[in-house]
C-alpha cells in the first residue's frame, strides 16, 4: 500500500557530506512518521532519525546529533537527511522508513514500529 524508494548514496571522504532522498508512494495518507535506520553486516539496524510528517516534530540518534538534519518536502512526499561532518563509522546501509498511522504514542526509535521499509542506499565513508 506504501513504497519507498531511497537515493543519494554514494562515496564521500571522512568530513563531507551527503543528501539522502526518500520518495514514498500509494497511501501516502496513511502514514504518520518517517525515518531513517541504518544498518553494517553482523550488526544489529541502529535507528538514525525520524520526523513526524503532521506535528514536524524530529528526533535524533546521540550518535548524529549536530550533523545530520532529517526534513520533508509533503508536495513530493519526500523525505530527506542531511548528512555532514562524515565519519568513517556513518558507512552503512541506509534504510527509510514509515509507520501507519496511529492512537497514542509509539516508540519511533524502534524498527518495529514501522511497516514500510525500502530497499537501502548504500553509504561509504572512507579517504
Amino acid at each position: 500500500q506504501v513504497q519507498l524508494a531511497e537515493s543519494g548514496g554514494g562515496l564521500v571522504q571522512p568530513g563531507g557530506s551527503l543528501r539522502l532522498s526518500c520518495a514514498a508512494s500509494g497511501r501516502v495518507n496513511s502514514i504518520a512518521d518517517m525515518g531513517w535506520f541504518r544498518q553494517t553486516p553482523g550488526k544489529e539496524r541502529e535507528f538514525v532519525a525520524s520526523n513526524n510528517w503532521s506535528r514536524s516534530r524530529t528526533y535524533y540518534a546521540d550518535s548524529v546529533k549536530g550533523r545530520f538534519t532529517i526534513s520533508g518536502d509533503s508536495a513530493k512526499n519526500t523525505v530527506y537527511l542531511q548528512m555532514n561532518s562524515l565519519k568513517p563509522e556513518d558507512t552503512a546501509v541506509y534504510f527509510c522508513a514509515a509507520t501507519h498511522s496511529y492512537i497514542g504514542f509509539i516508540d519511533v526509535t524502534m524498527s518495529s514500529a514501522y511497516a514500510y521499509w525500502g530497499q537501502g542506499t548504500q553509504v561509504t565513508v572512507s579517504s
